[in-house]
């Protein structure tokens, strides 16, 4: 049995880390923290879980992580989870974290983007980018994942494909991302009232959202080259859910067709349990795939152009439950464990 410990348990992404790991056969989970003004049940801030869990939220002490956890989540704001990680690590802990203080390897990028300054340069060559799609065989032996953001993980899984093969101009990318109030995490916030966001559409951060470089690095990855590309994220009168849009041209030399792209798609993905592959003319929906952990994708080519369309919950395959699929990857568990 497994140990864990999540830090930051009272957030969305805390939420619902809890949530699967209760159904999880494998895991126990035996410390909750977060910052709060004074320790309580946990079933006392969600009584969802009420008879399910009953251990107490307690603010953070590395001491008490560290004796009590084999693994630790940190479902904590961006920047402050690289003040905890090298003590976690130096004690032989294992650590996903779900803030993007691990996923930029260009540090003064991460100071750009994130405001900060990167405080444990000596582990940010050890996170291993939490995308098992990409990543599975290096996440196996990781100690350190990077579990990547939503957007990313949307992103990435939609053009991967296209973007290994070189298939695709990649100075063409241009993303249409909506999300729900969630994404923001559970924080006060004048805009993210539900009086402010009901009934109202919006775009923000217009290509300068933090999430931007994490999508250019992980691309230039696949493409072994440079990528820049556009990035534009709207805000969704919803609470939870993501689709993006993103339109890109063809390479003069490609020749594809319809039917090759879907089938690409489906050859690249077949091994991939939460990789769903529309059939032609079919496109994803957030409905489709709101409280799963899957990413289901539409493609459409016509001309030049080549149009995907991808759908994810923000909070399970773009943080938590990709975060548990993470862990089932180092532990040896098998990989779809309590997110089926």
């Amino acid at each position: 049995m497994l140990n864990v410990g999540i830090v930051g348990a009272t957030g969305y992404a805390g939420e619902e880390l809890i949530g699967i790991l209760l159904k999880h056969p494998q895991v126990r989970i035996t410390d909750l923290s977060a910052k709060i003004d004074q320790a309580k049940p946990i079933a006392e801030i969600f009584p969802k879980y009420n008879n399910r869990i009953d251990l107490i939220c307690n603010k953070p002490e590395l001491g008490k992580i560290i004796a009590r956890s084999d693994l630790v989540f940190l479902a904590l704001p961006h920047t402050v989870a690289m003040g905890i990680v090298p003590s976690l690590l130096k004690a032989g802990k294992r650590v996903i974290d779900l803030s993007a203080d691990y996923r930029l390897k260009d540090i003064k990028i991460y100071e750009k983007f994130y405001q900060s300054k990167h405080k444990d340069k000596a582990n940010l060559g050890k996170a291993v980018y939490g995308l098992p799609e990409l990543y599975r065989q290096k996440i196996k032996s990781a100690q350190l994942i990077a579990n990547p953001g939503c957007y990313p993980t949307c992103a990435v899984l939609a053009l991967a494909p296209l973007v290994a093969f070189d298939l695709v101009d990649t100075g063409s990318i241009i993303i249409d991302a909506k999300s729900g109030v969630t994404g923001a995490g559970r924080k006060l916030n004048e805009e993210l009232l539900f009086s402010e966001v009901n009934e109202d559409f919006k775009a923000y951060k217009v290509n300068v959202h933090q999430h931007m470089p994490e999508i250019n690095q992980e691309l230039s990855k696949l493409a072994g080259k440079k990528v820049n590309l556009i990035f534009i994220p709207h805000l969704l009168p919803l609470k939870r859910g993501m689709l993006e849009t993103i339109y890109i041209k063809r390479n003069q030399k490609t020749k594809s067709k319809t039917e090759k792209i879907s089938s690409l798609y489906k050859k690249f993905y077949q091994q991939e349990p939460f990789v769903r592959i529309k059939e032609n003319g079919l496109f994803p929906q957030v409905k489709d795939v709101a409280g799963t952990n899957f990413c289901d994708i539409g493609v459409k080519e016509f001309d030049e152009n080549i149009i995907i369309i991808t759908a994810i919950d923000n909070l399970l395959k773009g943080a938590s439950g990709q975060a548990v699929q993470n862990m089932n990857i180092m532990c040896k568990f098998g990989e779809t464990t309590a997110l089926l």
